[in-house]
């Protein structure tokens, strides 16, 4: 089939769902070579034969982070040639150990961009499993090397994709009682990392748009807490909720209409919600006590929430409009930052007290922790559900915060390159 998004162009043949639910016993192994250019040509982004290498090394990357995937190259591996990508040497491969092939080319098109190709080879098999080509400019080359990933993963796990996505999180500096932070995005990977807002202002909690468009968030300005979102095309932002009262965690509804927030206003804490182009704020819930973090069920008819109403911070559960209140929480302690997965089939939270990331069913059952440090918390799920994003503040005075991931599994761990300390994580859906 043949698809254009967001300017790349892409051909593949349908996947065979493989389902690999908690992860593999061992690692396959998978051989991914330099991709090699049918002519050497410069390009804005460097010569082409320097952008093969460097597509291959995102690709092995990418399947290296997801725990499932041992890759062997570019370096240490065979070179191969532009006819070669079609017609791989097998016995090459099988003397590597591989039991897949990633095989591709990168070559110049007629108005300056590239066409990247990716191919995926069964090596026992001796067959082709999918191939696609992706025509993107040649500052986008990353982008059509997490694509090229992303059909080699969704092909060989049967699993939706997720290298081609975007992160928000809060980047600090400065000593721990007086940081500065910074509004920042980056690639999945780390790589393409900017500054969105100076640092004159604290910002707190960004959350990508489902459509890219914006980032919602809450500011610290002139002696004023606020929401607000920034267009990310134009680099502006508009306020979104302006009162006297301490406003907190605000959250997109799955489609874009809809934001919810907390509020604290006569010694509560409610939860709130708002139409996402401005206007009257309704209260969901009531109680007495702080209620705080919605986050909405993909298909948008649920919210999961933390409120301590019963003596501890709890989950709980209502439908959009605020009714039907049920707590789901039952396995002890305290629990905090819930967040549902796009998958709808577990929910993400921190575990209050051992600052632990967990998973629990939507109805409470299943709870399970995936990490073990000195404090993690804010989770954040990746696109297919299957990865969680956090941050983890180290032990000591000094008390540095970076981004990590873990996978369902629990066993494989991450940290993100970041030019600074790193906070409240979000992860966008992948890239329209």
């Amino acid at each position: 089939m043949t698809m254009s998004v967001a300017g790349l162009a892409q051909t593949t043949d349908s996947p065979i769902e493989v389902d690999v639910v908690g992860g593999t016993s061992a690692a396959v192994v998978i051989a991914v070579p330099a991709m090699p250019t049918p002519e050497v040509a410069t390009t804005i982004a460097g010569p082409t034969d320097a952008l093969g290498r460097q597509v291959a090394e995102v690709v092995a990357s990418d399947l290296k982070g997801t725990g499932l995937f041992a890759p062997k190259g570019p370096s240490g591996v065979p070179g191969i040639t532009f006819p070669a990508v079609q017609s791989p040497d097998y016995p090459t491969w099988e003397s590597q150990s591989a039991a897949s092939l990633v095989q591709g080319y990168v070559k110049t098109n007629a108005d300056g961009g590239l066409t990247v190709g990716c191919y995926l080879y069964d090596v026992a098999l001796k067959q082709q499993l999918t191939k696609a080509g992706y025509v993107v400019p040649a500052r986008d080359w990353r982008r059509a090397a997490h694509k090229c990933a992303d059909a080699i993963y969704a092909r060989l796990s049967g699993d939706s994709p997720f290298f081609d996505s975007r992160v928000a999180y809060i980047a600090e500096t400065g000593p721990k009682g007086n940081r500065v932070k910074r509004l920042a995005i980056m690639d999945s990977d780390g790589a393409n990392h900017r500054f969105l807002t100076n640092g004159q202002s604290l910002v707190l909690t960004p959350r990508f748009s489902p459509d890219y468009k914006s980032l919602l968030y809450v500011g610290y300005a002139e002696k004023r807490v606020r929401i607000f979102i920034y267009d990310m095309a134009s680099g502006t932002q508009r306020t979104l909720v302006d009162v006297p009262n301490t406003v907190l965690a605000p959250r997109w509804s799955p489609d874009g209409r809809t934001i919810l927030y907390s509020m604290a206003q006569g010694g509560n804490t409610d939860i709130y919600a708002i139409p996402s182009s401005g206007g009257t704020a309704r209260r969901l819930t009531n109680s007495p006590g702080i209620d705080v973090g919605g986050s909405f069920s993909p298909d948008g008819r649920r919210i999961v929430f933390e409120s301590d109403r019963s003596g501890k911070q709890q989950l709980y559960t209502m439908n959009a409009d605020g009714s039907d209140q049920q707590r789901i929480s039952f396995a002890g302690g305290s629990y905090a930052t819930p967040e549902w997965s796009p998958r709808g089939d577990l929910i993400a939270f921190t575990r209050v007290g051992s600052f632990r990331i967990g998973v629990m069913t939507p109805d409470g059952k299943g709870e399970r922790l995936l990490t073990d440090s000195w404090q993690d918390e804010s989770p954040s799920w990746s696109p297919n559900g299957r990865i969680i994003q956090f941050f983890r503040t180290s032990q000591g005075a000094g008390g540095k915060s970076s981004l990590w991931q873990v996978d369902l599994t629990g066993r494989n761990e991450r940290k993100l390159p970041t030019p600074a300390d790193g906070s409240d994580p979000t992860w966008g859906p992948v890239l329209p």
